[in-house]
């Protein structure tokens, strides 16, 4: 990937500026220079586009995640995280997983209806549905669009537990609706703070919230009642990896009440991305980033088994497992929490198209 041509399009606060083929494109494509290029290419734009959805709930059966249903208001991701594992998803949509996982996003503003209609079926089973599992709910496109702050009130609605994942602190907007439903064991936010060096999130990711901010969001649902869990994901070896007490300790005085950690994953095209990045962004680090990776993989720098994708595996995965625990016992962030409420669950009398006369 490091000998793709330049490119034709110019790139402000993104992640990459690259646009690989996926591993579902029957064609190769390279960029010529046709004369036609004016001398200052265009600049890269984010482009949004609706998707009609039928049903907003998606399903799953791995063993290492501890949900079994998920909603995702959004696809493709405008926060540009480089290791972003979700970059790949892309390519089902025939796009690529570089700058198009970033610029052209699909947004599902039907969401909230589906949700309704799919909560009143007579075969749904309430259990914690999980917001945000392959991009961002508050990205900042959400602050116009909304689609987050429809989903929600519908599960406030129902009396349904979910759980968020977020780097957005955009999140703070809905402490209304999490504050009461937190209150009521059916809410739990998960905030994820990579580094604290706001130099390195701004390449890391580049149109994410600072660490500074992330933690006043911490902070401020706190405040509001909401249980707080601060997420060190993703950890990458021999860059983020000596943070992970400063983290902790910098969340748990803003308020958080839990803790957990992933190691950095570079599934399909996420790998050569992130290789490009270190190159430009890391040189120096590059070969100890990428070793300890090939160490924890078998000597490749990822490996999709369940059980172990997650944390990895060998020395090294076990020394900063063995990191993390001792840093969140000794800042009291290892308490399990009590599971959320299921029994509040109840099908509203009617809704927004037809409102209840009781």
């Amino acid at each position: 990937m490091t000998d793709m041509p330049p490119p034709r399009i110019r790139t402000r606060a993104r992640g990459t500026d690259a646009n690989p083929e996926t591993r579902f494109d029957a064609h190769t494509r390279e960029a010529v220079d046709d004369g036609w290029t004016p001398e200052e290419p265009p600049l890269a734009r984010t482009e949004v586009r609706d998707e009609a959805v039928r049903a907003i709930i998606a399903r799953n059966t791995s063993p290492d995640i501890g949900f079994d249903r998920s909603i995702n208001p959004y696809r493709g991701c405008e926060h540009g995280c480089i290791y972003c594992f979700a970059r790949p998803s892309h390519g089902y949509l025939g796009l690529s997983p570089g700058l198009d996982f970033e610029t052209k996003l699909i947004a599902r503003p039907g969401a909230a209806a589906a949700l309704d209609k799919q909560l009143r079926a007579k075969s749904y089973r309430c259990d914690v549905i999980a917001l945000g599992t392959n991009t961002d709910p508050y990205q900042p496109i959400e602050r116009e669009r909304r689609i987050m702050r429809g989903v929600l009130e519908v599960l406030q609605r129902f009396r349904h537990p979910l759980t968020i994942a977020t780097k957005g602190a955009m999140v703070e907007r809905d402490v209304d609706i999490l504050g009461e439903m937190s209150g009521a064991g059916l809410a739990r936010v998960g905030i994820s703070v990579t580094t604290l060096d706001a130099g390195l999130a701004r390449t890391l990711e580049p149109r994410v919230p600072s660490p500074v901010r992330r933690l006043k969001a911490i902070e401020t649902l706190a405040k509001a009642g909401v249980e707080v869990r601060v997420m060190v994901s993703p950890v990458v070896p021999g860059l983020t990896d000596h943070e992970i007490d400063a983290i902790l300790s910098s969340a748990r005085d803003a308020g958080a009440v839990a803790a957990s950690w992933v190691m950095l994953r570079l599934p399909y095209e996420v790998s050569g991305l992130f290789e490009d990045w270190l190159s430009r962004n890391a040189p120096g680090r590059k070969a100890k980033v990428l070793a300890r990776l090939r160490e924890m993989h078998g000597g490749q720098l990822y490996s999709a088994d369940w059980g172990h994708r997650m944390r990895g595996e060998g020395l090294y995965a076990e020394l900063t497992a063995k990191r993390f625990d001792l840093a969140a016992r000794r800042l009291g962030l290892d308490a399990k929490l009590p599971p959320l409420r299921r029994d509040l669950f109840a099908v509203p009398l009617g809704d927004d198209r037809q409102p209840s006369l009781f």
